[in-house]
């Protein structure tokens, strides 16, 4: 009797240890030996990322105390593997389509979503070369198509289903990489056309709004330019879709480029966690974000416009994200056909 107490007293005891080592790892998340992973999809220039990522990371350690470390994966699929992989301890910024894929794979929760010029959604343009014989979206059937990545929404997910409902079947697919060696793809003829991200240009006196023209200038008029702040222009009217991500190579982007046409909506990217990231942490995180947000290193992070352009960003639910599920549904897509 006393050694079948004995027994069950060890087992108690060693459960106990269990448990308590179990707490101190958990509550360890955050520190130099367990800091917390932050991963970012590679639409635009990893480097560009690694950058703007690192000084954010600066900024919430130093609100926060905590440790942290940034990631840039090669794919949007390696960078869901990698939240499912840490779900109690990662955080990532990832469109759409991908958060919608990471919360049916592994329970990823959706906290806020991006605000870019008050904007919370956002397009895919359909690109051509000027010269194209490319007028109309029918035009598209048989031709060669760019896209970043299949598991982008704006690049890939979204066009996919406004082709398939259209009847619009298309010619070679060029898996590209990312937005910019999209536009890059369609600059130099190595495709016939391209889907690309599309945020609303900056309209002096007269904002755009939906239904306007993707393309509210007049280049027989209005000079394409780099402006003396290094951003791109036509006239006074500012460019902010995917074409200005390569202004520094190709200036003459806008000349050689034009909008096709644009997507319906998309809800705007993601800020997600980890399924069992510990909610006391999560809230100091976001606390920590919407006042990064408010500084002028924001605009050398992921608000800069060679980085995701994150004018901000704001609460969102699962539930928001329900249309791009539906648009799954519509083309029958599993994670396997997007991720392969």
């Amino acid at each position: 009797m006393q050694k079948r107490l004995l027994f069950v007293l060890l087992v108690v005891l060693a459960l106990m240890v269990s448990v308590g080592v179990a707490g101190a790892q958990d509550g360890d998340l955050g520190s130099e030996a367990n800091p917390i992973q932050v991963y970012f999809v590679p639409s635009v220039e990893a480097q560009t990322i690694t950058t703007g990522g690192e000084i954010m990371a600066a900024a919430l350690e130093e609100a926060t105390g905590l440790k942290f470390d940034v990631f840039v994966p090669t794919s949007y699929a390696a960078t869901v593997e990698a939240m499912c992989a840490a779900p109690g301890s990662s955080m990532g910024f990832i469109p759409a389509a991908g958060y919608v894929i990471a919360n049916n794979r592994c329970g990823v929760e959706v906290s806020a979503a991006a605000v870019r010029r008050g904007w919370n959604v956002y397009w895919a343009a359909y690109i051509v070369r000027r010269d194209s014989d490319i007028y109309t979206f029918g035009d598209l059937a048989g031709r060669s198509w760019a896209y970043p990545d299949a598991g982008s929404t704006s690049g890939f997910i979204v066009p996919s289903v406004e082709l398939q409902a259209a009847g619009i079947v298309t010619g070679e697919g060029v898996e590209a990489g990312g937005h910019n060696q999209v536009i890059q793809a369609v600059y130099s003829g190595e495709a016939d056309f391209g889907t690309t991200f599309f945020s609303p240009p900056v309209v002096p006196g007269a904002p755009w709004a939906i239904g306007d023209l993707p393309e509210p200038y007049d280049l027989t008029v209005d000079e394409s330019r780099i402006g003396e702040d290094g951003n791109l222009y036509v006239g006074d009217v500012q460019i902010l879709d995917a074409r200005a991500n390569i202004r520094e190579t190709a200036p003459d982007v806008i000349d050689q480029v034009r909008i096709l046409r644009l997507s319906e909506p998309i809800p705007n990217d993601t800020l997600s966690f980890g399924p069992d990231f510990p909610p006391e942490l999560k809230a100091q995180v976001m606390e920590a974000l919407y006042a990064f947000a408010q500084t002028e290193a924001w605009g050398e992070s992921i608000g800069n416009e060679d980085f995701y352009n994150w004018s901000g960003l704001s609460p969102i639910t699962d539930q928001d994200y329900d249309p791009v599920r539906l648009r799954f549904e519509i083309l029958g897509l599993t994670e396997e056909d997007i991720f392969g």
